[in-house]
């Protein structure tokens, strides 16, 4: 079977000359979730904009599911659910009407069981009769979520889904999409919190300044860039480090009472044996030791203080 989304040198540039995307290519499984992450105006917004119809790329073509967005525009549309970051919802319509609507513009027939029970896992049908501008910040976001299921689509597309939601919130929709992902279906998610993305993405894709810098799944990921700190807490503070310890990559706590060493666990040998055993010979008595991995947060501001922004689209 193909790709759901097959991106091949996809672009985006304005009139003024600024590129949103530079020839973006990316390839989706059927069930697969990518969290995409970057700065703010790195280009996010656009890809998803394009693929959903609602922005005319430059350059390039994407297909969704085998149909081309721009030739068979309808039928890929069909298969495609958005989340936009913007919450804008009929402030009088009954949540129920507002989502049977959103339904009906894909041309779906009435089906008030799959609504019902679409609205109970997000916990709204409690809500199904209430006005939109009577629910919280949080409930509006499901509803959102709702609108966008209302087809059945194969792709889902969450643009900031959980901003300004509550951590219990955010939690339960979590849940919701581990749920769709197990129904089979595929979706991206950019996130500024990016314990979600840590938390459930299969593969993480970074992009700046409209350039996808890479496409890898979480563990390679992490076991690529992440790094291990080990800590080493001394009995009796230093005062400074033995001389033949300097060439070590050893650091010093500010009181003295601490050792840091940074070390790749993917090398053959990280030396770790190595160094308590040269602690040892120097008379450095060891209370504790104990290690930290590098999380997601760390590798991608990483990636972007390297590659600092400079006003991307």
């Amino acid at each position: 079977m193909g790709p759901i989304i097959d991106i091949d040198h996809l672009s985006k540039r304005y009139d003024s000359g600024t590129f949103a995307l530079k020839d973006v290519s990316l390839q989706m499984q059927e069930g697969e979730i990518l969290a995409l992450l970057g700065p703010n105006g790195a280009g996010k917004t656009t890809l998803i904009s394009i693929i959903c119809g609602l922005v005319r790329p430059t350059g390039g073509t994407v297909r969704v599911g085998g149909h081309d967005i721009r030739t068979d525009w309808r039928a890929a549309r069909k298969l495609i659910g958005l989340v936009p970051q913007e919450i804008a919802l009929e402030p009088f319509e009954k949540v129920i009407d507002c989502v049977r609507f959103t339904r009906g513009l894909y041309g779906e027939p009435q089906d008030d069981a799959y609504l019902e029970q679409l609205l109970r896992s997000l916990a709204l049908w409690d809500k199904r009769d209430a006005k939109t501008r009577e629910l919280s910040g949080g409930m509006k976001r499901r509803v959102l979520i709702a609108k966008a299921l209302s087809h059945r689509p194969k792709v889902l597309f969450l643009d900031e889904p959980t901003a300004g939601v509550d951590v219990a919130l955010r939690r339960e929709m979590w849940q919701v999409v581990r749920d769709l992902r197990a129904q089979g279906v595929t979706i991206i998610l950019t996130t500024h919190y990016l314990e979600e993305a840590e938390d459930m993405a299969d593969r993480i894709g970074v992009i700046r300044k409209g350039e996808l810098l890479l496409v890898k799944p979480k563990d390679e990921l992490m076991g690529e860039f992440g790094k291990k700190r080990l800590t080493i807490a001394l009995y009796e503070p230093l005062a400074s480090l033995p001389q033949d310890l300097l060439t070590r990559g050893l650091t010093l706590s500010a009181d003295g009472m601490q050792l840091f060493y940074d070390y790749d666990t993917r090398a053959e040998r990280t030396g770790i044996a190595r160094l308590l055993g040269e602690l040892t010979n120097h008379g450095i008595a060891v209370r504790d030791v104990s290690t930290t991995q590098s999380s997601l947060e760390d590798i991608f501001m990483s990636l972007v203080e390297d590659n600092p922004q400079e006003g991307a689209a």
